[in-house]
């Protein structure tokens, strides 16, 4: 029988409360999830750094050291594991900073061990899509103006510059590629890359294309513009 590998994903739960974090352990262990529970930030980044996982699950309010800040660490030198936030906040300020500094996901507290399980298994079929390609077409490999974009490897390069990219900058970049002078619509956007087109998610696409602007600025035949109320367009003049 072939193993389902997200079921068998190896996951990190950052979480204080030692009532709730005890029920998440257990409840993503009885999915066969392979879990390790830390009890404070400090200790999660420590463990992350230290181990090699799939999905990391983080508490925001959190003793030693807070979850945006163990997201920010681990995003210096990790771009691609996901990472959901566990938080009492509801409050938009914090949300829109959850997925600017690299969250996939954001699940408000109280909540059911039903819906994380399935957020969590939604992300971790975005992550095996992307690797695969990202969509149906599959072109890897695209030309746009001096540069070269690498899908595979994530990777942008021209005779001047090799700019490594981050999972969902090359995600939105494949999709931006396979549009080229073509609207590409907030919703696909938003739905293909996240998985979701809700107004916290779109503010953090907002940020994305602005790193691609800048990744493709020495090329001035290329323009990412923003089409107001529809979506983005990737144009290249010939």
């Amino acid at each position: 029988m072939k193993t389902n590998k997200i079921q068998t994903a190896k996951i990190l739960l950052v979480e204080d409360d030692p009532n709730l974090s005890m029920v998440i352990k257990d409840y993503l262990e009885m999915l066969d999830f392979n879990t390790t529970l830390c009890k404070d930030g400090e200790e999660g980044l420590t463990e992350f750094t230290n181990g090699k996982y799939d999905l990391v699950i983080l508490d925001v309010m959190m003793p030693k050291k807070d979850g945006f800040s163990v997201a920010e660490d681990i995003r210096k030198f990790d771009e691609q594991t996901p990472i959901i936030f566990l938080t009492a906040k509801s409050l938009k300020e914090d949300r829109i900073r959850g997925f600017q500094v690299g969250c996939d996901d954001y699940i408000a507290k109280p909540f059911s061990t039903e819906e994380l399980s399935m957020r969590i298994k939604a992300i971790m079929k975005r992550c095996m899509l992307a690797q695969n390609g990202g969509t149906n077409n599959d072109q890897k490999i695209f030309n746009i103006g001096i540069y070269t974009f690498d899908y595979s490897n994530m990777l942008l390069t021209s005779d001047d510059i090799e700019k490594p990219l981050t999972r969902k900058e090359a995600a939105l970049l494949k999709l931006l590629c396979i549009y080229e002078n073509k609207l590409l619509t907030r919703e696909t956007a938003l739905k293909s890359v996240w998985g979701d087109d809700d107004y916290f998610i779109g503010r953090s696409t907002d940020v994305f294309i602005t790193k691609l602007r800048k990744h493709l600025k020495d090329d001035p035949k290329i323009s990412i513009t923003n089409v107001h109320g529809a979506g983005f367009k990737l144009e290249v003049e010939q």
